[in-house]
């Protein structure tokens, strides 16, 4: 006569349970928090001499892409010597018509006085950087002949905005701001494509300017 044996039920182990179900909250816990905590320029405070004069939404200066990433801070030169940073300003809002079959745009324009327009939120792409438009942040800045180079007032005011930008985005000052000449090759901005050492010491004075308390 066979004997028949009883199978012992399987047991979970309490603690290979209680380490799944830890598993699962912080795996949780990671996904729900990095869907809560949005664009890196979203509820960003701006500074009290950016005036804001946001684009209208439109294909060729506003497209309204979101800007995922912030890796960096892109310094151009608007090549109208003598140019507003309003006047500027209106031109990219010109080319919402289409008409010119014109893509640019600029997150900000640094003006003649030490002026900012503010014209694309810090949560959207501009078109100013070609292939960098997605990680970046854009200065436009006006300038008051050919040459290229910045007024003394301009120059302070566009290192004061790019060292705020550095440290709201905990970017570093010589190595994450560039130049729209190191993008694409472009003559941007002109005076400090043509003159390396300028550039070298606006970002030297960028970085002692970040390095100070807010």
């Amino acid at each position: 006569m066979a004997v028949r044996r009883r199978r012992k039920k399987k047991t979970i182990n309490p603690r290979f349970a209680a380490l799944c179900l830890a598993l699962v909250f912080f795996l949780g816990a990671a996904v729900y928090l990095a869907a809560s905590r949005g664009l890196p320029g979203e509820g960003v405070q701006m500074p009290d001499y950016v005036e804001k004069d946001y684009l209208t939404a439109n294909e060729w200066s506003r497209p309204g892409t979101p800007l995922e990433n912030i890796r960096g801070v892109v310094i151009h030169y608007v090549g109208n010597p003598g140019t507003t940073a309003r006047a500027n300003r209106n031109y990219f809002e010109s080319l919402s018509s289409g008409e010119e079959a014109t893509y640019a745009s600029s997150h900000f324009v640094v003006g003649l006085e030490g002026e900012v327009i503010q014209c694309i939120p810090l949560t959207e792409i501009a078109y100013a950087s070609n292939g960098r438009n997605g990680d970046t942040v854009s200065v436009e800045v006006c300038h008051p002949d050919e040459t290229g180079e910045f007024s003394s007032v301009t120059y302070a005011r566009t290192v004061e905005l790019t060292a705020w930008l550095c440290r709201q985005f905990r970017l570093d000052a010589k190595t994450d701001v560039i130049r729209h000449y190191d993008v694409t090759g472009k003559i941007c901005p002109k005076y400090y494509v043509e003159n390396p050492a300028a550039w070298e010491t606006f970002l030297a004075d960028v970085a002692e300017e970040a390095a100070k308390a807010p």
